[in-house]
């Protein structure tokens, strides 16, 4: 089993999370984090850290967002790993509440 970053990450892009994972399975796009399936052990550790509620095992993923399971397996081979905390996005808060952000996602 895997975490999933889902919807709620797009634009807002705090990476609380990165730090306390224990295997580096964390990958960075331009707008979003993403979790590699092959590499998350399950340890539950970064779902309390995100601040916006991104963060779902596999068996918890909301029905609207089960299609991220694809996409995080998927860009976690585009994207490259991150490790280190970073500062987020400048309009990320205003970013925290809007729905439907798949459009938003950048590549």
């Amino acid at each position: 089993m895997t975490f999933v970053v889902t919807e709620a990450c797009i634009k807002c892009k705090l990476t609380d999370c990165v730090e306390v994972c224990p295997v580096d399975c964390f990958h960075e796009g331009p707008n979003m984090l993403v979790i590699d399936p092959d590499e998350c052990i399950d340890c539950t550790l970064c779902e309390p850290e995100c601040p916006v509620e991104a963060i779902f095992s596999e068996d918890e993923l909301p029905e609207d967002q089960k299609q991220f399971l694809a996409i995080n397996t998927e860009l976690s081979r585009e994207w490259p790993v991150i490790t280190q905390m970073k500062d987020p996005p400048e309009d990320a808060d205003e970013w925290r509440e809007v729905k439907d952000k798949l459009q938003y996602l950048e590549r």
